[in-house]
């Protein structure tokens, strides 16, 4: 079941192929919990072999984020797969990945220049990258990302269209905890205090979509509100971002539309949490 070498990967996957059956591909950092589990379950019902990667990527963390202390638990993780039914977890080592002299890159340009982007200089040239890799290694027929990360969902569908990728990318819906925080690897930083301001960032998000149903259209005003919101709980120490945006384009909204994306991310203590709700 767990596969480390990208040679063994491949000669797997060749075998699969010649006894034609399809594969579901769920890329991962590891650290898995509930969001991931229902990834790993709708690849299940729709092809006949699952796959998980686990690899924390180095290039797309930057400087002074925190790549060392990213939370990993490979036991742990390969307890999930086992209880969810997945046929092979490919854990492959950095080393392997990009050895000395590794210079090629994939760069999808506009969509990565707002958002997150703007803040996490070549973070999405680190994602494109390294999803491309590992789509060429598992060859899936279908591969599962969750819309938590919203920007990324986007990028890499948009690298599959552009690069005539052999992949469907299916997105599947933000798992959240009863009270409404969003599964992250990264809640594993919160402390007690910090997971209750946690959830500034759910309840702005619910709060948008309430005045958005109510009728209200100003970007500006939803986003105002949303700010009041977050500012009021005690351990948020930043607001990076609040947008509304085209769900496509991911171009920033004056006026709110039906479809569109409001998207966040906020510094709880030290942590910074993204989320996101379509309106």
């Amino acid at each position: 079941m767990l596969i480390r070498s990208i040679k063994e990967m491949k000669q797997v996957v060749k075998k699969l192929k010649k006894e034609g059956k399809t594969i579901g591909f769920v890329p991962t950092m590891g650290y898995l919990h509930e969001g991931h589990r229902s990834l790993m379950r709708c690849s299940k019902k729709e092809n006949q072999i699952t796959v998980v990667s686990v690899f924390v990527n180095p290039i797309q963390f930057g400087e002074g984020e925190d790549l060392d202390r990213y939370p990993r638990d490979l036991e742990r993780d390969l307890q999930v797969c086992r209880e969810e039914g997945v046929d092979f977890l490919f854990h492959p080592k950095v080393e392997e990945m990009y050895p000395e002299g590794y210079s090629t890159y994939v760069v999808v340009e506009g969509l990565t220049e707002g958002l997150c982007g703007a803040f996490r200089e070549g973070h999405f040239k680190g994602v494109s990258t390294v999803v491309a890799k590992l789509f060429n290694i598992v060859q899936p027929d279908r591969a599962y990302f969750g819309r938590k990360d919203y920007q990324q969902l986007i990028v890499i569908k948009r690298m599959v269209e552009d690069l005539n990728m052999d992949v469907e990318v299916v997105d599947c819906p933000i798992v959240r905890e009863e009270d409404g925080l969003a599964l992250s690897s990264r809640n594993k930083y919160l402390s007690p205090e910090e997971r209750r301001s946690a959830l500034s960032l759910s309840k702005a998000l619910f709060r948008a979509k309430e005045l958005f149903e109510a009728g209200e259209r100003d970007a500006e005003k939803i986003k105002e509100e949303m700010r009041k919101i977050i500012k009021s709980y005690p351990e948020v120490k930043d607001i990076q971002y609040i947008e509304i945006v085209h769900p496509h384009t991911l171009k920033p909204k004056k006026k709110a539309e039906k479809g569109d994306v409001v998207a966040l991310a906020v510094f709880i203590g030290n942590t910074r949490l993204i989320d996101n709700i379509t309106l």
